[in-house]
């Protein structure tokens, strides 16, 4: 799960031409590098690794880095190279490490970034796609989402896995758990396919608000609660879905198999395929009919709640 972390200004328009200045972190104390690049006029601030070094998703509020991180900045049209490099000299003190500066030609930004995001399908009729396509199946049930600020699209492995499960499940009238919920995808799925109702729970606020609002753009969040998760009821989910990490699902298996019914399912993502022993060990003792489903280095574990 590899990851982005980008800053902007506001008050800046989109559809128009930019200069876009890149430079390697080195040896820069990152947050320094980020007020030198605002102070010299950057509208946005991209962090990325340079390298191939994937960052697995960080607890809300940290930004974990790259052994090796690049900054890509965006500047207006009329910057150049040596005004951005006499500004940061000025606010850094220090020789600048490798830096680039190119100008990008007008498109409408906005949407630029989408422009490889298509309908994905995932069996049995489920579709996630942007707003304003459409898919080539009548009668699917199409959770319509494009990519926001909390992680989950469906284009990852272990999303991907979860929607798969989904996809083939019978969930007409089920009670949904979606444990981790991150942008909504798996819980506005469930909804499409049938699914009586969906409760969620996140660490972080700001995914409590996207799976709201991407409730809404599907016209399911009359059917979407947030109940506290301290305080949640035992034994009452027909399903509880858990995309997060191996790690979290490991220590949350008492908690997870409680709010699960009896005969009930539990279906757990975002485990790598040499975690998986140490998940499916977690569960065994309370599970039946546990099934692993893998996708290039991940793993799903789909099991059934002894009765």
């Amino acid at each position: 799960m590899a990851l982005t972390f980008i800053t902007w200004r506001k008050g800046w328009v989109f559809s128009v031409a930019w200069n876009q200045f890149r430079i390697e972190l080195g040896q820069l104390d990152p947050e320094q590098l980020e007020e030198a690049l605002f102070a010299a006029g950057a509208l946005s601030i991209t962090m990325s690794d340079a390298e191939d070094t994937p960052v697995l998703e960080p607890a809300p509020g940290e930004t974990p880095l790259w052994p090796s991180t690049r900054f890509t900045a965006l500047f207006a049209e009329d910057c150049t190279v040596e005004g951005i490099v006499s500004s940061l000299q000025a606010h850094l003190d220090t020789p600048l490490p490798a830096h680039s500066l190119e100008t990008l030609a007008d498109r409408i930004w906005e949407r630029e970034w989408m422009k490889d995001f298509h309908p994905m399908n995932f069996g049995h009729g489920l579709w996630v796609c942007p707003h304003e396509q459409t898919v080539p199946e009548e009668n699917a049930a199409v959770v319509y989402l494009d990519p926001g600020l909390a992680f989950g699209t469906g284009t990852h492995e272990t999303t991907a896995l979860c929607l798969e499960w989904l996809g083939a499940a019978e969930l007409a009238g089920k009670q949904v758990m979606d444990y981790g919920c991150g942008s909504g995808i798996l819980a506005v799925a469930a909804l499409k396919l049938g699914a009586a109702a969906v409760h969620c729970v996140d660490i972080d606020p700001q995914a409590l608000e996207a799976t709201l609002d991407n409730a809404r753009r599907n016209a399911v969040d009359q059917h979407l609660e947030f109940p506290n998760p301290d305080q949640l009821p035992p034994q009452r989910y027909d399903v509880v879905l858990a995309n997060i990490l191996a790690g979290p699902l490991a220590s949350l298996a008492g908690r997870l198999t409680t709010i699960c019914r009896p005969g009930g399912y539990l279906v757990l993502s975002g485990i790598l395929a040499e975690q998986s022993g140490e998940v499916r060990d977690a569960y065994m003792a309370a599970c039946d009919d546990i099934i692993e489903s893998r996708k290039g280095d991940w793993v799903r574990i789909s099991c059934r709640l002894k009765i």
